[in-house]
């Protein structure tokens, strides 16, 4: 049941632990260990230094999902190492209970109409092999699997193509 979601900018002076546990499970589920995030990250505090500075850059790029009064969801977003013109999701997560509940259409809802309204185009994201749930979820929703990452060739790199709000629906998603 999706109807009473809303998306709120994070409030790290409230909710910084919130977005620490959501972090570390979405490592547990790409590569069933955290290992990886303190290698990403250094320690904790250092992500969320990193998640205070990204939403200093781009205010509506890191947000949270609610229910109610819970939060079920987070996004990061930025921009790509690929080039100015392509976004990059850096986190695209729901709470275990949320996963094929329709909240992570809304999800990818909000991260399209973020890059259009920045007259961006294309967004990126990356994803472990082993998380056949996630791959499923990009794939129904149009993300493209664009293979391993060249840069990270552990992960496989998604692509998605949209339009800018000035842009007709049916247009090409290019420039």
């Amino acid at each position: 049941m999706t109807d009473s979601l809303t998306f709120s900018p994070i409030d790290l002076d409230e909710h910084a632990e919130v977005c620490v546990a959501f972090r570390l499970d979405s490592y547990v589920c790409s590569f069933g260990t955290t290992t990886h995030f303190y290698v990403d990250n250094t320690n904790e505090e250092g992500y969320v230094d990193w998640l205070r500075a990204r939403m200093r850059e781009s205010p509506g790029s890191c947000v949270h999902l609610w229910r109610g009064a819970r939060i079920i969801g987070q996004l990061e977003m930025g921009g790509s190492q690929a080039g100015a013109e392509i976004g990059h999701v850096n986190l695209y997560y729901l709470v275990p209970e949320a996963r094929g509940s329709g909240a992570g259409e809304r999800l990818d809802e909000y991260v399209s109409g973020f890059y259009a309204n920045l007259g961006l185009h294309e967004a990126r994201l990356n994803v472990s092999p082993s998380n056949e749930r996630a791959i499923r979820h990009y794939l129904k929703h149009g993300w493209k699997n664009l293979g391993p990452d060249p840069r990270y060739p552990e992960v496989l790199q998604f692509e998605k193509l949209f339009s800018s709000p000035a842009e007709p629906a049916g247009g090409s998603g290019r420039r």
